[in-house]
């Protein structure tokens, strides 16, 4: 049940602003103040992915804390980890407001925000200062909406936060700068890879081993792109993917606000993105690691995304709806059904229903 802290802040929260409610958000977990006690979970929900243990597989998707502003608020809330950004070389204001919509009947959101950050400076600063303090916090990249050289960008997120991160996500799937998706192309993404990598591995001198680098991909890609994507992942050898961003679809959402231009996330989401993760699980096979976003919002969705294939899953508008009480009662209720099944991992329950998925239709 939500705590009485937790409905008086959405009462709050919901009359105001979309975009002003999420500031005053991230305010008050910046304070550290406490707005949920921490949850006790099992040591059944430890993870490792990519050389890095995280306590359990719940973390917050990019999007929300942009400028790593929050990130130890967010993991007193029982988060196993959080990703910053998206970041962008310089400083952006991002797209015009209005551009955060709630659509409370569908228990999703839309934004069309733009990559509005502080730039990598101001945000490596962040990072450095909470240096010392424990916690897998990466950083999620990106490209200036007027960058001559988006690949340029990129390679430059990696030289800022290469030798900090805990890992890095190259996000070449957000519908709200023009252009970026094409990225996603397979010419396109087997450049970008190899010159990411490339300055990864220069990076990797900066620290013990190179950092993780994760891709996130687009849940409206075409069975060809899937292809394309999975075959060039697998050849240049990236850690893992991040499945997946924001949709341009509206299956499924029915508010009056639904007709908004901009990514899509929340209940609505959930069907797509775990068909296409699915997929990716199969096109990639068993060892490459995926991480499950998009509609995330109770310990049965976090659990279906690891049957569809994820080792860890993240969730954002999940927890708008649902209160800072949310994440903790995932776990705990992630921890119950480990304990019930007698699962010593829930690495046991991955791709249990990877193949049902992968079979849905996508509409």
């Amino acid at each position: 049940m939500k705590s009485l802290l937790d409905k008086i802040a959405r009462q709050a929260l919901f009359r105001m602003d979309s975009e002003r409610a999420h500031n005053l958000a991230i305010m008050a977990l910046k304070s550290g103040m406490p707005l949920a006690r921490p949850p006790q979970i099992s040591k059944r929900l430890k993870t490792i992915v990519g050389g890095m243990v995280f306590p359990n597989p719940l973390g917050m998707a990019a999007g929300f804390d942009k400028n790593a502003e929050a990130a130890d608020g967010l993991l007193r809330l029982g988060f196993g980890f959080v990703e910053c950004g998206t970041v962008t070389p310089k400083p952006q204001a991002g797209n015009p407001k209005p551009r955060l919509f709630r659509l409370e009947e569908d228990a999703a959101l839309i934004n069309r925000l733009g990559f509005n950050n502080d730039g990598l400076v101001a945000v490596r600063e962040r990072i450095k200062e909470r240096a010392g303090r424990g916690g897998i916090v990466g950083v999620n990249i990106g490209a200036n909406r007027d960058s001559e050289d988006r690949i340029a960008d990129y390679e430059t997120g990696v030289r800022a936060f290469g030798d900090i991160a805990s890992y890095l996500t190259v996000n070449i799937s957000s519908p709200n700068t023009a252009g970026l998706r094409a990225l996603q192309d397979r010419e396109n993404l087997s450049e970008l890879l190899a010159r990411v990598l490339a300055t990864r591995d220069e990076v990797a001198k900066r620290r013990r081993s190179p950092v993780p680098l994760f891709l996130k991909i687009a849940p409206d890609l075409t069975e060809e792109a899937m292809s394309d994507i999975a075959d060039e992942v697998l050849d240049k050898r990236i850690d893992g993917l991040i499945v997946s961003n924001t949709t341009l679809s509206r299956t499924g959402a029915t508010s009056r606000l639904a007709h908004e231009k901009g990514g899509l996330s929340g209940q609505p989401l959930f069907e797509r993105s775990t068909i296409v993760l699915a997929r990716m699980r199969l096109l990639v096979g068993p060892a490459m690691p995926l991480i499950g976003v998009g509609g995330v919002d109770s310990a049965e969705t976090a659990l279906e995304k690891i049957r569809a294939g994820a080792d860890l899953v993240q969730m954002y508008s999940g927890m708008i709806f649902g209160g800072t009480c949310l994440p903790g009662k995932i776990l705990e209720e992630m921890s119950a059904y480990a304990q019930r099944e007698n699962l010593a991992s829930l690495r046991q329950i991955r791709d249990t229903r990877v193949d049902e998925w992968a079979a849905r239709p996508l509409n």
